[in-house]
């Protein structure tokens, strides 16, 4: 485990722009487009009001600051007139302030809304889900998908886009009135656009990859981090902090050198357009200084070209942030569309047919099941159970026990074979239909953060509190959940890190029984139990069981003696099926299991000898 880092790594991404990702992206703003074109119409007015400021300066300095009335001395009339101008440059600016806040407020709820219907497909998506796919996939992985790469989303919805498309609007517009007022000086001032053209590609180059591996190393990061904290206490048991703390700089160190190569690549663009501006402006001094000497142009109109020369640069340095949200949010969202994209394993059927009740038999036909190709770990299984058979599974940790159950809830999709439930294949049900009439206790039992009550309910609306509370006193929690604080208003802790591994049993079964199954699997559901518990819950067990099909996975030989049929399976086959009392007079694999388990106590000489004495 300490020694792998691929379970960490992403794939390496393909491209930084896919207009097929693009075209996804842009689908999530269309329940929004009336927002997204009052958003263009108030960066319009913006840029219109903003852009037309220059004239009214340019106007204010021909016609009035250096006029014949100035020269004349008449102060009173320009004064009166260039109050008018005032005003009405206060009302253009106050208009752009007024229209530039509204447009980011609105923009700034659709990537809100945007970002929270992307998770909750995310979310809804991961749960549907095959087995499998977790058994490879880091926690942390999905993690970082679901909440920092949805994120990085949200800054391309919220402004991004609208931004982007505001920018270029905004350097058309200054286009546009340096052409109306002088198209020589417009092209003089446009000169230094293959400098800024240059570092553009160059800027591009220079980024893709930074921004790739900065991604990639905080989902990497992310992982770790789930994983060693999940399994803090292990690591402090053998005393492996120093070594996971090594492992941890180590990879936050190859995440630094990610994100200050790509703080480098977003640190060049902007100096260097800020230098381009700057020579953009003293191009127009230069150039106009002339024209101004030789009356081409006039002063105002010098002006009005400084001010658009250095205001075409600000939509420029914008789109050059606006190109670092993009490199952002294309390796984001290619992350995001691939686990979008991760196809089920386990398909439901169009047609699938529902099943409202239990009412035969499970039957495993020659099965067959691998979870690495031709791997099998089932091997050609035929089993019967019947309705409100009690079957124990036993045999070594390996044989395949649990898994057997984990294909007749159809976790995973066998190879070879069929699994029959009331003759119809397990394949051709419903799989939510199937898994109602299913409960699994296991001996890991998880419980959500919440109330004890919510983890026996499972937020189910169908369960009611006087079914919560029954459940719990059959199986004879009550007892100890009586003893909490809030009794069934208990705070649960995430993982139900303040409840002991019997409390936790206990809640499950409750759980189990509050759900009301057809058919019920134990598996090793009291091996976490100490013997004081287990008496307790004996009573609540045989309320549990009590006419419902139930399979019982244990190593535990005495829990399941009284059990109708014990099916023995060693290496992925079924190798022994019988009574308790049939497979010790067998003297078979059972036998020396439950030899093994209880030789030198009493129970076995007495027991071992009646079935001697039977078989001879």
């Amino acid at each position: 485990m300490f020694q792998h880092d691929d379970l960490y790594d992403e794939d390496e991404l393909t491209k930084i722009y896919d207009r097929e990702i693009f075209r996804r992206l842009i689908g999530y703003v269309k329940p929004y487009t009336g927002r997204v074109l009052v958003g263009l119409v108030l960066i319009l007015i913006a840029e219109g009001a903003r852009n037309v400021t220059p004239l009214l300066a340019r106007y204010a300095i021909d016609e009035h600051i250096n006029s014949d009335a100035l020269r004349n001395r008449d102060f009173g009339t320009v004064l009166l007139a260039l109050r008018g101008v005032v005003i009405l440059y206060t009302a253009l600016l106050l208009l752009d302030l007024l229209a530039s806040f509204l447009r980011s407020y609105m923009m700034q709820i659709m990537g809100q809304h945007i970002m929270r219907d992307m998770r909750v497909q995310l979310y809804a998506h991961i749960h549907k889900l095959h087995a499998a796919f977790f058994d490879t996939t880091a926690v942390g992985r999905l993690m970082t998908r679901v909440m920092n790469d949805v994120a990085a989303l949200n800054e391309l919805f919220a402004s991004g886009i609208v931004d982007s498309i505001g920018s270029i609007i905004g350097l058309v517009t200054i286009c546009v009135m340096m052409f109306v007022v002088s198209w020589k000086f417009a092209l003089v001032t446009l000169a230094v656009l293959p400098i800024i053209a240059m570092a553009t590609l160059f800027y591009q180059v220079l980024s893709r990859r930074a921004y790739r591996e900065w991604r990639r190393q905080l989902s990497r990061m992310n992982a770790f981090m789930n994983e060693r904290i999940g399994g803090l206490t292990t690591l402090q048991l053998f005393n492996q902090e120093p070594s996971t703390v090594r492992r941890f700089t180590g990879i936050n160190t190859e995440y630094l050198g990610a994100a200050l190569r790509a703080v480098l690549a977003m640190s060049f663009f902007g100096p260097l357009i800020e230098l381009t501006g700057g020579l953009a402006t003293a191009v127009i001094i230069w150039y106009g200084g002339g024209q101004v000497i030789q009356n081409n142009i006039s002063i105002g109109e010098l002006f009005a070209f400084l001010v658009w020369g250095q205001r075409f640069f600000w939509p420029l340095r914008a789109l050059s942030e606006q190109y670092n949200t993009l490199l952002i949010a294309m390796a984001s969202s290619e992350r995001v569309f691939t686990l979008f994209d991760t196809v089920p394993a386990i398909q439901e059927k169009p047609d699938a047919r529902p099943i409202a009740e239990f009412t035969e038999c499970i039957e495993f036909r020659d099965v067959w099941f691998a979870y690495n190709e031709d791997d099998f770990v089932i091997r050609g299984i035929d089993l019967t159970i019947e309705r409100g058979e009690r079957v124990a599974v036993v045999g070594a940790t390996g044989s395949g026990k649990t898994t057997l159950t984990n294909l007749l809830c159809r976790f995973y999709d066998i190879q070879k074979g069929a699994i029959l439930v009331d003759g119809v294949d397990v394949r051709d049900l419903r799989m939510a239909d199937l898994r109602r009439r299913i409960a699994i206790v296991q001996q890991d039992v998880f419980l959500f953060s919440g109330s004890v009550a919510n983890n026996i309910r499972l937020d189910s609306p169908e369960i009611s509190d006087e079914q919560v509370a029954e459940a719990a006193s059959v199986v004879q929690a009550d007892r100890f959940i009586a003893s909490l604080p809030g009794k069934m208003d208990a705070e649960v802790k995430e993982g139900g890190s303040t409840f002991s591994s019997g409390q936790k049993q206990l809640i499950a079964f409750a759980r189990a029984l509050a759900f009301d199954p057809d058919i019920l699997i134990l598996d090793e559901a009291t091996s976490s139990i100490d013997t004081e518990t287990e008496v307790l819950i004996q009573e609540g067990l045989k309320r549990l069981l009590e006419g419902r099909t139930s399979i019982i996975i244990a190593h535990r030989l005495s829990t399941i003696q009284d059990a109708d049929k014990i099916v023995v399976m060693h290496k992925g086959e079924i190798r022994e099926v019988g009574t308790h009392a049939e497979l010790l007079r067998e003297r078979g694999i059972y036998y020396r299991l439950y030899q093994l388990q209880y030789r030198g106590q009493e129970e076995f000489a007495s027991l071992g000898s009646d079935a001697v004495g039977e078989t001879s």
